[in-house]
């Protein structure tokens, strides 16, 4: 054999070798005790084989097989050794009667991955039944389906959302997260089920994704930065919403808000900066919503300075946030009022940098013909704007 052959089959061998230890490990939680029958609870299952996955070195993955799998609250927490994948091809359920503030809660963990075509479905009508938490402040926190806290490198792929309790996702000081083919089910008669929440996160991403729920699609709480939301689909909803902001003391500014290429049908809202009057300061900046189709949403366009649910605010005073460097370009469709773009704007402090342009909504409805009205702001108006108004 010639050094050349020796050459080839040895290289050859490191290759095979270099494949077999990029696999990861596979901890499937059957191995664990997992049933799946729907009624045994498996969350010890899922927190034993996350307990060995995140002390392996090497990527690992935990496989959640084709089923039904009843869990209570899973709760882990990094660092780990090396990246972890959760691959869910089954169906894991909440119980009815789960109480808490997250059902699936992961802290601190870095690479890490929940991806599979299978669904978490939280089981959340009784719930809403129950919620009103909008109303009294003391009420009984409602699980939502995840929480991610201070992930770096986080990816959320193809799986479902189905009936949460309260919130689908929390984001809270996330680094490099992305979101991808990601589906968020709910009726729109559920109560604070908003699709994504972020918050005092950094480089997140929300990538053709589809939310149906009964609240904000996608919430955008202070603290976000350098967030890009595209070709995703909103509705039933409220809306793709940066706030509300200024209820909370030393709140962090949002900024570098880009959100493209969206389609938002039958939503209560389109998309909408939100702030409390009269309360505390904070700052949104740097915000882009360009090439969006609005099918029969009310309040397409919308900036509301003087929010105020449940009358629970003090709105007495103007509100004490600043909003600046806003674009809304190519704006299209049909809209369901006749107030298709409303800017209210602080008159404490005023709206800076706005630009309109490109916008054609089209309205048919008993409330007169369609209008633009524009308070404590003076916006660049280029290409059309229909509605007319906004001078």
């Amino acid at each position: 054999m010639d050094s050349k052959t020796v050459f080839s089959k040895i290289y050859l061998l490191f290759l095979y070798v270099s494949i077999v230890q990029a696999q990861p490990t596979v901890f499937d939680i059957t191995k664990f005790g997992a049933v799946a029958d729907g009624k045994a609870d498996t969350s010890q299952a899922i927190l034993s084989a996350w307990k060995e996955a995140c002390a392996a070195t090497g990527s690992s993955k935990i496989l959640i097989p084709a089923g039904t799998f009843l869990s209570g609250v899973v709760s882990v927490e990094g660092p780990c050794k090396g990246g972890i994948e959760i691959e869910v091809q089954g169906t894991l359920q909440a119980p009815p009667d789960l109480q808490g503030e997250g059902w699936f809660n992961f802290d601190h963990v870095d690479e890490f991955t929940i991806s599979g075509k299978g669904t978490f479905d939280g089981q959340g009508e009784s719930a809403w039944k129950a919620n009103n938490c909008a109303k009294d402040p003391k009420c009984k926190p409602m699980p939502m389906n995840f929480r991610f806290n201070f992930i770096k490198k986080g990816l959320v792929r193809d799986v479902t959302s189905l009936n949460s309790k309260n919130f689908h996702v929390n984001v809270l000081g996330c680094e490099d997260f992305t979101f991808q083919s990601f589906i968020i089910t709910a009726p729109e008669t559920s109560i604070n089920t908003d699709g994504i929440h972020i918050g005092r996160s950094k480089g997140v991403n929300i990538i053709d994704t589809k939310i149906g729920t009964g609240d904000d699609c996608i919430s955008i709480g202070d603290g976000t930065q350098n967030l890009k939301v595209s070709k995703v689909t909103c509705g039933p909803g409220h809306g793709i919403s940066i706030g509300s902001l200024g209820r909370y003391e030393n709140e962090e500014p949002v900024s570098g808000i880009t959100v493209t290429g969206c389609t938002l049908t039958n939503t209560m809202n389109g998309v909408r900066i939100k702030s409390w009057p009269a309360q505390f300061g904070g700052s949104a900046s740097d915000i882009h919503f360009e090439d969006i189709t609005m099918e029969n949403v009310s309040n397409p366009i919308l900036i509301d300075q003087n929010y105020c649910p449940y009358g629970q605010c003090n709105d007495k005073g103007p509100s004490k946030v600043k909003i600046s460097g806003v674009s809304i370009k190519n704006i299209k469709g049909t809209s369901a009022s006749a107030l298709s773009v409303k800017l209210d704007c602080s008159s404490g402090f005023p709206c800076e940098n706005v630009e309109l342009a490109d916008i054609d909504l089209a309205y048919s409805g008993a409330e007169g013909p369609a209008k633009s009205e524009c308070t404590n702001v003076k916006p660049t108006i280029t290409g059309k704007l229909n509605p007319a108004g906004c001078q």
